[in-house]
């Protein structure tokens, strides 16, 4: 992610401008998300712990689907899943995407209709194809040539199954580059130039139980402007007329992915959800009009965008060391339950809550407890010049690949999860045990 310095924060409207609208400070030092302290949240639950404000992601799938009442709009599963998030999504009207066996069958055994399921990913394995054809997955999104011919086999000459073609647009977008996956020369999807995305569409249409539904295609993450859509969206269309030209083949729908940007920090820009749904339809309008198509139906791919603001990480300072011009502020977890910082060199704004500083604010380098010098919360952050151990750091915009993404990394346990709302506080992930570890041990 591109290192952004933001203008200082002068306001309380602007230091909460990157936490869930339940967000308020009753009083100095004391923060409520959802009704309910985060201090009380850290003594109930202990800490690290992960704190996700329920009314958010609702609120944030609604805007979704007001901002886009005609698309089809799926829950990026991989951003955060748990039961929970699996019965908000299927409440709130979203489908879900899903990259694995383990997602979908969590969905699926959750009560979620497989049939409004997509399932990815670059390199699928027997497993992942054969639990989507038994659970009945609404589509599979075709990302190699090599799957064709092993899905055709798995549904069988009587079987049939719905599915999509991942095109690369050859557009490069996204926050830092190991999250761009619309360029060309990656793992993801099918080329356009070299012709491998045609010559796939080609070896699909001559398997008769394979239906080819749509294109599919993903700039990448972390995207905060609207331009990068409407090219992809000249690009699909283009080749939309082409597969019409030389098959008069007519596709129905057409799915751009996700990558919808949010602010971690005060006075970073995300993505004008607005603006895209209007930007992007108008595009799509005019490029099918122009190109004598049938305009298909929009399917986009939200995952951070609902998830991530909606978080928090809650930490307890275990040491701070000041060494030369640096202040080191030690907590409880790291890059075991949040890698971003040491993948993507992603800033976050902590923030000292459960008590009042009347210290100035200080600059520090929030770090984690792991055996890893890269192993950092949060660079360059400002917290009262008096934090000590024992204090309570809440980290906003922690709700996306924190959990997610989380390791076993010095064997420290993932951190439980706990939706707040209307007041409430209730578990929905406990946190993993040295029983848990030692179970999965079975080597002695």
């Amino acid at each position: 992610m591109t290192t952004v310095h933001e203008p200082a924060v002068t306001t309380a409207a602007d230091a909460l401008s990157v936490w869930p609208a339940s967000a308020v400070e009753p009083r100095d030092g004391e923060l409520t998300v959802g009704g309910v302290p985060l201090a009380e949240v850290a003594d109930r639950f202990g800490t690290p712990v992960y704190v996700i404000d329920e009314d958010e992601v609702r609120e944030r799938c609604r805007t979704y689907r007001h901002a886009f009442p005609d698309a089809e709009v799926l829950y990026a599963a991989k951003a955060f899943l748990c039961r929970a998030m699996v019965h908000w999504m299927a409440e709130e009207g979203l489908g879900l995407d899903v990259c694995s066996a383990g997602e979908l069958e969590l969905a699926v055994t959750t009560g979620f209709p497989p049939e409004r399921i997509v399932l990815h990913g670059n390199a699928k394995s027997p497993r992942d194809l054969d639990t989507a054809l038994r659970l009945g997955v609404g589509r599979i999104v075709i990302d190699s040539p090599s799957e064709i011919a092993r899905l055709a086999a798995a549904v069988g000459p009587d079987g049939h199954q719905k599915v999509m073609v991942r095109v690369v647009p050859g557009i490069s977008a996204g926050g830092h580059e190991k999250i761009r996956t619309g360029t060309e020369d990656q793992k993801f999807g099918l080329s356009i130039p070299d012709g491998y995305a045609q010559h796939a569409i080609a070896r699909i249409l001559d398997q008769p139980q394979l239906e080819l539904t749509g294109l599919h295609c993903h700039l990448g993450s972390q995207i905060t402007s609207v331009k990068p859509y409407l090219a992809a969206v000249r690009r699909m269309v283009g080749l939309m007329a082409r597969l019409h030209e030389q098959h008069g083949l007519v596709l129905r729908e057409l799915d751009l992915g996700g990558g919808h940007g949010i602010a971690y920090r005060p006075g970073e820009p995300a993505l004008d959800l607005t603006a895209l749904a209007r930007k992007v339809r108008a595009e799509l309008t005019e490029a099918c009009t122009a190109a004598g198509l049938t305009v298909p139906r929009l399917i986009i791919e939200p995952g951070r965008a609902i998830a991530g603001p909606a978080g928090i990480a809650l930490y307890h300072v275990l040491s701070v060391k000041r060494t030369g011009a640096h202040t080191y502020v030690a907590v409880d977890g790291g890059m075991s339950d949040n890698p971003r910082p040491a993948l993507y060199g992603v800033r976050y704004a902590p923030r000292l809550v459960g008590r009042r500083s009347t210290a100035a604010p200080a600059p520090v380098t929030v770090v984690g407890r792991h055996c890893e010098a890269g192993d950092i919360v949060a660079a360059d952050a400002e917290l009262p010049d008096d934090i000590r151990p024992g204090d309570l750091l809440a980290v906003p915009a922690a709700g996306a690949y924190h959990l997610s993404m989380a390791s076993g990394y010095n064997l420290v346990g993932r951190p439980p999860v706990v939706a707040v709302d209307d007041g409430r506080a209730r578990l929905l992930i406990r946190r993993e045990s040295l029983e848990d570890i030692r179970s999965r041990d079975v080597g002695l």
